[in-house]
């Protein structure tokens, strides 16, 4: 028994000193973890996202990186607007008297939400009803990233509310799922009433009239 229990403290021993080893290589050295799970993120500046035992590092498209460990708040610099692509007016139907509530449904619960009375919400309003896989980030975050573009009016909120439905750049959709403070700007689209934590994991989340 004892050659047994001595057998086990040396792997336990020699899998934290690996776990040491990689995250201080990974943070210290701003490497990208060597036991890692990848993550890409479809458009936007960031390539993807490698998610270590206890490190996140972030590739962006130029190619540079940042590594923050897991409990740390981060949310990678947005990426310039684009405002070219930005409907015509009369292209937003009935946008006077649209209904600026919607639902959102998550693992078959249903939450409702009540939208902006700008135009990222009425153009967003008129893309549903659509069901997103959303990919998680920073654990406190859902996002996706869309093949068309949102029309802009960006600003630093400074805080997040747990439940904020925001327009990261022109095209990707998020939906926070925790409060925080933060120094990146967004275009709010809505609040998600009585949203709870949506876990760690990558979920679909339907928006719906």
């Amino acid at each position: 028994m004892r050659k047994i229990a001595k057998i086990i403290i040396i792997i336990l021993v020699i899998l934290f000193v690996i776990i040491l080893i990689d995250t201080a290589q990974a943070k210290i050295l701003n490497n990208q973890p060597l036991i890692k799970i990848r993550y890409n993120r479809d458009g936007g500046n960031v390539d993807y996202v490698d998610k270590g035992i206890l490190t996140y590092t972030y590739v962006f498209t130029n190619k540079e990186k940042v590594t923050v460990f897991r409990w740390e708040k981060y949310t990678p610099p947005k990426e310039e607007n684009k405002t070219d692509d930005l409907p015509e007016e009369n292209d937003i139907e009935g946008e006077s008297n649209m209904n600026l509530n919607i639902n959102v449904i998550i693992g078959g619960k249903t939450y409702k939400a009540e939208l902006e009375e700008n135009d990222t919400a009425r153009n967003f309003i008129n893309m549903l009803p659509q069901e997103y896989n959303m990919t998680e980030l920073n654990g406190n975050e859902k996002y996706i990233y869309l093949d068309e573009t949102l029309p802009t009016n960006s600003y630093s909120p400074k805080h997040i509310e747990k439940g904020d439905l925001m327009l990261y750049g022109n095209n990707c959709i998020v939906v926070f799922y925790k409060s925080f403070d933060t120094s990146y700007s967004y275009t709010k689209i809505g609040h998600i009433e009585n949203l709870p934590d949506l876990g760690d994991k990558n979920i679909n989340i339907k928006f719906e009239k």
